[in-house]
């Protein structure tokens, strides 16, 4: 076990940790929930936000990690959450938050999180760490926040050395809903926030398999012209089949693909036989990729932010897109009859594939946003078109 009496001594007026998985320690100051919570850190470069990051479902068991300084300038408010379950632990940011100045706000980012049970460090040298990330992976680590400063470090560091990490971790079930839903929710405008959808019989029917997704996706949906039932990751073949979809979407989430495939793999074959239109994003694309006998692995630090290129290889147009994945497919071992439609232009890494003589389609990437560029509507509305 490593020792953290040989790393940086607590500094005057410390009063959060983080406490990594090797024994090196991050001080600083802490905000938000008091306690302690483990996970993996990554980081994320997005400059806008950082709620709707922090109430990603994908990000559960993770400490985000923001590259972006000024963080919470801009307050909390209940509009700007993507999930009421739970989404990251804890953040990292630079410079300490400050009294938001936004005419949205309706509480500081600080008093949100401890709201949410989220602990936030401030004080931290976020380049350092973010390229300790980028050369050695992610970590596996605590970051704990007591008002006094005392902080039992080698108890710390004993929980951020057991935790086993993400890979062979499924968390859907985790955040998933509990139980099926009828979606009803609108499109936010500003000025009258978020409307309601009218259930309208006519529109095409698509059943979503929650496993831990972002409510715009849903939104996204109705705009496209859907009408949305939700429903838990668990849910059987024949129970998703009873409710007669025209077509099956399956959401993004956090943990390890393989892991959650073992009850999700099954019913997605399942469906590609029957040939049930198929749309994934995310964690839902890498389980339809396994699904068509492809493979996953973890990636060295992940992709995490809202302004990451991707090529569509149909016609070379290049999107700009937001993403949160620590899991990749392996497009060097896509099965026949698996096309790879679209590469990462940072390391050419998947984002995107499609099933020959299926309608069934997956991307890596968030086409939802939220937060990020909308280049990406346009596959809402591909596959409600494919729907009849």
């Amino acid at each position: 076990m490593a020792d953290p009496v040989n790393t940086p001594a607590q500094p005057k007026g410390a009063t959060g940790v983080l406490v990594l998985a090797d024994g090196s320690l991050v001080w600083g100051r802490g905000f938000g929930a008091v306690g302690a919570a483990v996970g993996e850190v990554c980081f994320n470069t997005a400059m806008t936000g950082y709620q709707e990051v922090m109430t990603d479902p994908s990000y559960a068991g993770q400490i985000v990690t923001f590259t972006f300084p000024h963080i919470g300038n801009v307050g909390a408010n209940a509009e700007d959450i993507e999930s009421k379950v739970e989404g990251a632990v804890g953040c990292i940011v630079r410079e300490e938050v400050t009294p938001h100045s936004n005419f949205r706000a309706r509480e500081q980012f600080g008093e949100w999180l401890a709201a949410q049970g989220k602990i936030g460090l401030s004080g931290v040298d976020t380049r350092a760490l973010t390229r300790r990330i980028r050369l050695n992976g992610a970590p596996n680590a605590v970051i704990a926040h007591d008002p006094d400063g005392r902080f039992d470090l080698p108890a710390l560091l004993k929980r951020a050395q057991e935790w086993p990490g993400l890979n062979g971790m499924d968390l859907a079930q985790r955040v998933s809903r509990e139980k099926q839903e009828s979606w009803e929710g609108g499109y936010w405008q500003l000025g009258t926030g978020y409307g309601r959808s009218p259930r309208d019989e006519a529109r095409p029917h698509v059943v979503a398999i929650d496993y831990g997704s972002k409510d715009n996706i849903f939104r996204n949906l109705v705009k496209a012209g859907a009408r949305v039932t939700v429903v838990p990751a668990k849910t059987s073949l024949d129970e998703v089949l009873a409710l007669s979809p025209q077509g099956v979407f399956l959401s993004n989430g956090p943990g390890d693909p393989a892991a959650t495939g073992e009850y999700a793999v099954p019913v997605i074959a399942g469906l590609l036989e029957r040939d049930v239109p198929i749309f994934g994003i995310c964690l839902g694309h890498q389980m339809l990729a396994l699904a068509a006998g492809g493979k996953t692995a973890k990636m060295h630090q992940g992709h995490r932010g809202a302004n990451h290129p991707v090529k569509r290889l149909e016609d070379g147009v290049v999107e700009i897109t937001s993403m949160n994945h620590g899991f990749a497919v392996d497009n060097a071992a896509l099965p026949e009859g698996v096309e790879e439609t679209h590469v990462s232009l940072f390391d050419g890494s998947n984002c995107g594939i499609a099933i020959r003589g299926k309608k069934a389609f997956g991307v890596q990437y968030h086409p939802e946003a939220s937060p990020g560029p909308q280049d990406s509507f346009y596959l809402f509305e591909k596959f409600v078109g494919m729907l009849g």
